[in-house]
C-alpha cells in the first residue's frame, strides 16, 4: 500500500495488533536466565556518591556499571552517551516506545535516539525505576523543600555534559532508578510508598562504548520531608561476555533489530 493511500484506521489497526503482540510477549513464560553476578574479582572500580552530588565515568562496551542504594534513597538519576559521539544519546521515548513498557527492569535495555542500545539491565533487585517524569529541578526542590537553590539533576547533569563539551541541549531526559511513579487515570503521577529499600541495585552493562553520569539526588516526586540524601555506591566491573541465549539480547523483536544496529558499529 503507498503510505498516502494509508488512512488514519489503517495505523490505529496496526497500532493495535503491534501492541498485541507486545502484550502476547510480555505475558509469555520465559525460561529463567542464567544470574549474572558481580564477584570481586570481576571489580575493576568502586566509587562513593555524596547526597546531592554527581559523578561521572566512561564504561567501555561489555563492562558493567551496579549502583548501590546503600541507604534506600528515593531516586537515583542516570544519563548516558555515545562516548565515541557524544551526540547520540538515551533516550526516553524510543525506549519506552519501542519495548511498549515504561517499566525497565532486568531483561530490558535503554535505546539511544538512533535506535541502538546504550546499555541493558542485566540485574534490578528493585525492579522500579522512572522513565516518565524526569530528575529534580530548581522549581522542584522549591516545591518540596523551599530552596531552589539545593543541589539537584538537572543542574547535575548539565555541569557533566559542561565538563566533556558539550551544552544544554545534549541533556535529554533521564532515567531514575530506585523511583514507583503510577499514572494516574487524569494523567499525573503519583509517588507509590514501600518498594524502595536500603542495599537495592541495579546493573547496567554497556552495549557500546558509555559516558555515564550519575546524579544522586531525590525524584522530584518523592515524600522526603527535608533534602537530606544519603551516599550511594557506584561499581564498575567487568560483565561475561553476553550467551547466546541472554535475557536482553533475546527478550523482544525490537531488542534484537536495536542490538543488530549496535553489533555493526563493532563488527
Amino acid at each position: 500500500m503507498q503510505i498516502d493511500q494509508q488512512t488514519p484506521d489503517w495505523y490505529r489497526a496496526r497500532y493495535n495488533q503491534l501492541r498485541d503482540q507486545a502484550l502476547q510477549s510480555e505475558n509469555t513464560v520465559r525460561p529463567a536466565a542464567t544470574p549474572i553476578e558481580m564477584t570481586e574479582t570481576s571489580v575493576l572500580h568502586r566509587e562513593t556518591i555524596p547526597g546531592g552530588w554527581y559523578w561521572s565515568t566512561f564504561v567501555p562496551r561489555g563492562q558493567a556499571l551496579r549502583l548501590i542504594n546503600t541507604s534506600g534513597n528515593n531516586g537515583v538519576s542516570v544519563m548516558l552517551w555515545n562516548a565515541d559521539d557524544l551526540s547520540e544519546r538515551y533516550n526516553a521515548g524510543d525506549t519506552m516506545k519501542l519495548q511498549w513498557t515504561t517499566c525497565l527492569t532486568t531483561g530490558r535495555v535503554l535505546f539511544s535516539d538512533m535506535g541502538r542500545v546504550l546499555a541493558s539491565v542485566i540485574g534490578d533487585s528493585c525492579g522500579f525505576s522512572d522513565t516518565l517524569v524526569g530528575g529534580s529541578t530548581p522549581q522542584s526542590n522549591q516545591r518540596n523543600f523551599g530552596s531552589a537553590g539545593l543541589r539537584n539533576t538537572r543542574n547535575n547533569l548539565r555541569l557533566t555534559a559542561g565538563k566533556y563539551g558539550m551544552a544544554q541541549h545534549d541533556v535529554a531526559s533521564c532515567i531514575t532508578f530506585f523511583s514507583h511513579i503510577s499514572t494516574q487515570a487524569d494523567g499525573s503521577f503519583k509517588w507509590v510508598e514501600g518498594d524502595v529499600h536500603p542495599g537495592a541495585y541495579v546493573d547496567l552493562r554497556a552495549e557500546m562504548n558509555l559516558l555515564v553520569a550519575v546524579s544522586n539526588c531525590p525524584h522530584p516526586l518523592a515524600p522526603d520531608a527535608s533534602f537530606a540524601p544519603a551516599p550511594v555506591e557506584a561499581v564498575r566491573w567487568q560483565a561475561p561476555a553476553p550467551a547466546a541465549d541472554d535475557l536482553c539480547r533475546t527478550f523482544s523483536e525490537e531488542a534484537r533489530r536495536g542490538f543488530d544496529n549496535t553489533d555493526i558499529l563493532f563488527a
